[in-house]
């Protein structure tokens, strides 16, 4: 007996494709519509890019803010703007992969009101060595290396404030808090996100 063949997709309309795939997200935002939306001419050689790079990071910050792909990223600008009333162009996904390479999307992070406080937690995460059944089968072959990961969290907003990675051959008491003899507790350093 043999097997059904399985069906094959194929995309055979890829302009069709393409706009299906922007047309996905809706939102109401504002929008300042003195906002320098095309480029200025620069006078260097070459093609002049078409988008200003307050244009680009708007874009950009709408990928970040809502964790969507380029051409959802460029489906939702033209949402936005359309409700926006507003008739400029949309920068397309190729635009925005090639420019996001020059431009750091920076999205400020929300400042609480009164004093922050912060969960800090620990975990250890193994990345190098055997897994646990080949251990038990074949014995351990090396040594298993770890990195010890540190988060600081804040309980109002849920937002991760700090993130630091101490290796394995450091010991318990230099990426954790400890107490100093005149009874003040000291907390590692960390990067904030």
């Amino acid at each position: 007996m043999s097997k059904p063949s399985s069906a094959r997709y194929r995309t055979t309309n890829w302009s069709s494709d393409n706009a299906s795939l922007r047309k996905r997200g809706s939102l109401l935002i504002w929008v300042d519509k003195d906002m320098t939306w095309r480029a200025p001419r620069d006078g260097r050689p070459g093609r002049p890019a078409v988008f200003s790079d307050a244009a680009i990071q708007f874009c950009l910050s709408i990928k970040v803010l809502f964790k969507l792909p380029l051409r959802q990223t460029a489906g939702m600008v033209a949402s936005l703007l359309r409700l926006a009333g507003l008739d400029w162009p949309v920068p397309d996904f190729s635009t925005l992969c090639r420019r996001q390479k020059t431009l750091a999307v920076q999205v400020p992070y929300r400042r609480a009101d009164g004093p922050l406080n912060l969960l800090v937690d620990s975990t250890g995460i193994k990345f190098l060595g055997d897994g646990e059944w080949q251990a038990r089968k074949h014995g351990v072959q090396g040594r298993r290396q770890w990195r010890k990961v540190h988060l600081a969290m804040d309980p109002a907003t849920a937002d991760i404030r700090a993130v630091e990675f101490t290796p394995s051959r450091d010991g318990p008491s230099r990426g954790s808090a400890s107490q100093t003899t005149a009874g003040q507790w000291t907390a590692p350093c960390f990067r904030t996100c």
